[in-house]
């Protein structure tokens, strides 16, 4: 290809290129506007708007946290008239880390009052990575559930406590052997003969894992 050819072909690529970009530069623009604004703008949603929610929150919910400390249960919920309740800092502050954690002092606060439908409206709706506090939220649920004469559910989630963070060995056994007592006393021997054979294997030290033996041998021979 001669020199002459190969210019007269780039002038050409050049003005088609124009063309393009005189047709097509509002939309452009306003994509790439969209991209840096977009990440400017999750940068400020984070730092403006989310982390000081994050900090109220975290703030309304700490003297909450010495009321359950205390086992102030009302106290807890709503507050003491200066001071929020958890139940404030769910209705305020959702979708926060505050919020979430709230859900779980309300749960087990309606509990200890004895109000156990409440008690699983919260502590169905929360959750968390840290194992321990989900072993016991669990743990919590299954208790609401078996004061609301729900059998099924109430075992589920002694189970799920039990299997959440076996390390925990005091409160796994105790909410595997819960799930088992509550299923012997539902009649669902078989069912609960394995969980006690489950509870043995697991955690044959603790005090519960001891006390399985004689629920063992008292269902064997029940069984045969």
């Amino acid at each position: 290809m001669s020199e002459k050819n190969e210019e007269q072909e780039l002038t050409e690529t050049i003005v088609k290129m124009q063309g393009f970009w005189q047709k097509f530069q509002t939309p452009i623009l306003v994509i790439i506007a969209v991209i840096v604004i977009g990440g400017g703008g999750w940068y400020g949603y984070q730092e403006y708007v989310v982390k000081p929610k994050e900090d109220k929150a975290a703030d309304a919910l700490y003297k909450a946290q010495l009321f359950f400390s205390a086992d102030s249960s009302r106290l807890v919920l709503n507050g003491d008239g200066q001071s929020k309740g958890v139940l404030y800092v769910i209705n305020n502050f959702s979708g926060t880390k505050a919020a979430n954690l709230a859900k779980f002092y309300a749960g087990v606060s309606y509990l200890h009052l004895g109000e156990f439908a409440n008690a699983v409206k919260y502590l169905k709706d929360f959750s968390t990575d840290a194992k321990q506090i989900q072993l016991l939220a669990y743990g919590n649920l299954g208790d609401a559930y078996s004061e609301l004469d729900k059998k099924e559910e109430a075992v589920n989630s002694y189970k799920k406590a039990a299997a959440e963070f076996d390390k925990d060995e005091n409160n796994s056994s105790e909410y595997l052997f819960r799930a088992a007592l509550l299923e012997e006393t539902s009649g669902k021997t078989k069912e609960a003969l394995d969980l006690y054979k489950e509870l043995k294997e697991k955690f044959p030290k603790t005090e519960k894992g001891f006390q399985a033996d004689k629920y063992i041998y008292r269902l064997s021979i029940e069984k045969n």
